[in-house]
């Protein structure tokens, strides 16, 4: 499954975008980010339900439950849109803490016959626009060190007929008129689990360079022609 996202927006830019009032001391010295991993932190939109209020927040892009004596090996980057309200790992999150996590684009990988890498596809928005996928939160305390931790799994769903040409999973894509149920008190808004129409996205094959974390700029979004970049380079995980 996929574990690569685009944040270059600014998130100055996204807290205007989604309407969000937050001061600019926040932002300093943050670069955008072309290749961000699990294990990293990422942007997200949460919700105080007694407030109604709307923050944007770093948080770890791996799952540590409240409950959790330990870290989980491996911290869970994905839940399932058909089991997220029932697995011990999410239910509570789902019910309670979920989030937005905005991107420009999110990566995946198709087994190409005969190469001996698969092919990264860039993924996103037809008309080039950001969006915001369906996630949950916890808030956890490292009993080593007493420090709470932030953090938070993308919830997935069956690939759309675009995304299902490499894969069969593809993350929940929430439409904007759907952020406020999302990010609301409704305990159990699973119809907005289902795949975005494929014809409001669009992808295109990039270099393997995408492959490396350590690879993180622009030119990763470089449209190249299919299986022209398979090389030796390995997975999506490799470091």
């Amino acid at each position: 499954m996929w574990g690569r996202v685009v944040q270059a927006k600014g998130p100055r830019q996204v807290a205007i975008q989604c309407g969000i009032a937050v001061p600019d001391t926040r932002f300093a010295n943050l670069p955008p980010r072309y290749n961000a991993a699990p294990g990293q932190e990422l942007w997200a939109i949460r919700q105080n339900h007694d407030t109604g209020q709307r923050s944007l927040d770093l948080l770890t892009w791996g799952l540590v439950p409240h409950w959790a004596k330990q870290k989980p090996k491996p911290q869970p980057i994905n839940a399932k849109a058909e089991t997220v309200h029932t697995l011990p790992m999410f239910r509570d999150a789902y019910a309670r803490r979920r989030c937005l996590m905005p991107l420009d684009l999110f990566f995946e990988w198709k087994a190409i016959k005969g190469a001996r890498a698969k092919q990264p596809y860039a993924i996103g928005m037809e008309d080039g626009s950001g969006f915001g996928l369906a996630c949950i939160w916890e808030n956890w305390k490292d009993p080593s060190t007493g420090e709470w931790i932030r953090t938070f799994a993308v919830i997935t769903t069956d690939a759309n007929e675009l995304v299902a040409d490499i894969h069969d999973r593809m993350p929940v894509i929430l439409r904007t008129a759907d952020y406020d149920r999302w990010l609301g008190v409704e305990p159990d808004p699973r119809d907005l689990l289902c795949p975005l129409p494929a014809e409001l996205m669009t992808m295109w094959p990039i270099s393997t360079r995408v492959n490396s974390p350590k690879n993180d700029d622009a030119d990763l979004l470089t449209p190249v022609p299919a299986n022209s970049s398979a090389s030796p380079e390995g997975g999506p995980n490799s470091a």
